[in-house]
């Protein structure tokens, strides 16, 4: 029986999501909302459009109307969705032409998360941004063209702070990051975080760490931080974090988890069945722990649309929780993470172990090779891997993907030893760096038997 849904923000959950409904059910009307005026956009590659390194705007942008077009949807852009009557089961939404209601039978929320922004005196909005949106990237582009900015300060040493931080140096803007940390990037340990720290310096960036913005004076140009310091800059890019948009949901009466993101089942539904969310507006669980997660990341958003597509197609496969992997550039470096790191399990209270290894990318003698830092956290009882954290300049990526699928896979540290990884001097050595991590932390578990 054909049914309405109508799903609640674009970009990569509600637009994926569109599409997966589509493929498994041709007969239901399906409707989408944004309050913007793109159906989906590339919000990783923003940083990288104002740093010239993609040229084309809109290569960062789905075209609405082909989109529209070829999963049979009706997309309304620039038309927000103001409230939910769950009685009546109808949403009231805002565009040009004023407000109007629509039924529904399941309603699908995906409204994303929105750049969170202390309030904080003396604010300049001329000169002081955030980058969540393609709005966002434009004012920032726009800025630095008619302006010519020499200096930024960057508040915030996480990924669009570091990423940010490369761009506007690619651009002749010498940087300043600012961060109430002892350390960039929270999701690595203080260890891990020395070498992407030195390596920044090589390339330029003052770092301000444990300290925070307190005011703005000298019309936005000035920052007063907490430790009696002053920083004069021509331009502020706010990188503090985001925070789910779930006033609407709570609006309705569904319950916000201990994230600060909306609760929902292993289906995706929340406390009303015929109301899913998903993406960065949704709490999980966390693959290891089974505590309550949110992460905003592409891949757990994809794959929750999978899940509720196919829930209301019929078929029950649960999501299986977040592990958060996730892979940063920071000039000539690659950050990559999985899992838990050492603040995160000391946290939640779980034992664990660490063993750290220093290799070469590939065999040292074969031209190219570089030097690859891994730090592999796991379970100091039965040698379950729960965490792993690894930068270089060369393959990083493939050695990340190794352990965030041995995770998956319930293997253990012993497991690692034991992989038959492709071996070719261009590319690793006869007992890849996977291996040698894996032997050591074997070791580790033996002794403690």
């Amino acid at each position: 029986m054909a049914k309405k849904v109508i799903i609640v923000g674009g970009v990569g959950g509600g637009s994926t999501v569109a599409s997966q409904i589509r493929r498994l059910d041709q007969d239901s009307e399906i409707i989408l909302f944004d309050k913007g005026a793109h159906i989906a956009f590339s919000n990783c590659g923003m940083p990288y459009f104002i740093g010239e390194t993609v040229k084309e705007r809109d290569d960062l942008l789905r075209d609405t109307e082909s989109f529209a077009k070829k999963y049979a949807i009706d997309v309304r852009i620039n038309t927000e969705v103001i409230a939910i009557d769950r009685s009546n089961k109808t949403v009231t939404y805002k565009n040009g032409a004023g407000e109007k209601h629509e039924h529904y039978d399941t309603l699908i929320l995906s409204p994303g998360a929105s750049a969170f922004v202390p309030n904080i005196s003396g604010r300049n909005e001329n000169n002081s941004f955030t980058l969540r949106t393609i709005p966002d990237m434009d004012k920032i582009n726009n800025f630095i063209k008619e302006n010519h900015p020499r200096t930024c300060a960057i508040v915030g040493g996480g990924f669009v702070g570091l990423e940010m931080a490369e761009n506007l140096k690619a651009l002749d803007i010498d940087c300043t990051i600012i961060d109430r940390s002892k350390h960039v990037m929270k999701l690595v340990d203080k260890d891990m975080a020395a070498i992407i720290q030195e390596h920044m310096e090589t390339k330029g960036i003052k770092l301000l760490l444990n300290e925070s913005l307190e005011a703005f004076t000298d019309n936005g140009k000035m920052l007063q931080l907490s430790g009696n310091k002053n920083l004069q800059v021509d331009m502020t890019i706010l990188a503090i974090g985001i925070k789910p948009n779930t006033e609407l949901a709570e609006q309705a009466g569904l319950t916000v988890g201990k994230t600060g993101a909306l609760v929902v089942n292993e289906y995706m539904q929340t406390l009303d069945k015929d109301i899913y969310a998903l993406g960065d507006v949704a709490e999980t669980t966390d693959l290891l722990s089974d505590k309550p997660s949110n992460v905003a990341l592409a891949w757990p958003a994809h794959r929750q649309a999978y899940i509720i597509a196919n829930h209301l197609a019929g078929n029950t496969i649960p999501y299986a929780g977040t592990l958060g992997s996730s892979i940063v550039k920071v000039f000539d470096l690659t950050v990559a993470i999985t899992g838990h790191s050492s603040e995160s399990l000391k946290e939640k209270g779980i034992p664990f172990q660490e063993v750290k290894h220093r290799a070469l990318s590939n065999a040292g003698y074969f031209p190219g090779a570089e030097k690859i830092s891994i730090k592999l956290l796991f379970h100091s009882g039965n040698g379950k891997i729960l965490g792993a954290q690894i930068i270089g300049e060369k393959g990083v990526d493939k050695r990340l993907a190794v352990i965030a699928t041995a995770i998956r896979g319930n293997l253990n540290v012993t497991d690692l030893a034991e992989l038959e990884l492709a071996y070719a001097p261009p590319y690793s050595s006869p007992k890849d760096p996977i291996n040698i991590i894996g032997y050591k932390a074997e070791s580790m578990v033996t002794e403690n038997k």
